[in-house]
């Protein structure tokens, strides 16, 4: 049966979820400040996809958290080991990190937090050398993404913030 033919599963990931899956599945989430990382396996048709909010935390004996960056790569390290695959094998899609409030900027005394997570989304695919193609990250306002795990495509739709003159 063809793909076409298939149901595709629809699932929503909220902020800090992790999900990997296999084709037909299609991953949705919303990102403002947050990354989504997609990793998709073309031969196979197997990926994922996480949204996560803070590039990392001080960690102690606590399960992985696809909240973390620095976490939910290591949530994908997993998967790819328990499906037989090699990480360098899939490849690579961010998104997101937007300015939510790009006129409060200068006022917030604990930093840009979307600057951070675009900085960590990109310092894990140089540090586990995963093959980036594509990337639709920073600017301002949110960012609608579907990732299909048949295809591997992504579809972004990107909201900016209009700002006051």
């Amino acid at each position: 049966m063809s793909v076409a033919m298939r149901e595709v599963a629809e699932m929503y990931l909220a902020p800090g979820e992790f999900r990997f899956a296999t084709c037909p599945t299609r991953l949705r989430t919303i990102l403002g400040s947050c990354v989504a990382i997609t990793l998709w396996h073309p031969e196979r048709r197997i990926g994922g996809m996480c949204h996560f909010m803070l590039p990392s935390r001080m960690r102690c004996s606590k399960a992985l958290n696809g909240m973390y960056a620095d976490e939910a790569i290591e949530l994908f390290l997993r998967q790819a080991k328990a499906h037989h695959t090699e990480p360098e094998d899939y490849q690579l899609k961010l998104f997101g990190g937007g300015e939510m409030f790009p006129e409060l900027q200068r006022h917030v005394p604990y930093g840009d937090v979307a600057r951070m997570n675009v900085n960590a989304a990109l310092e894990i695919a140089a540090l586990y050398r995963l093959d980036l193609i594509a990337q639709d990250m920073g600017s301002t306002g949110h960012r609608s993404i579907i990732f299909d795990l048949c295809s591997g495509d992504v579809w972004v739709r990107h909201q900016p913030i209009r700002t006051r003159h």
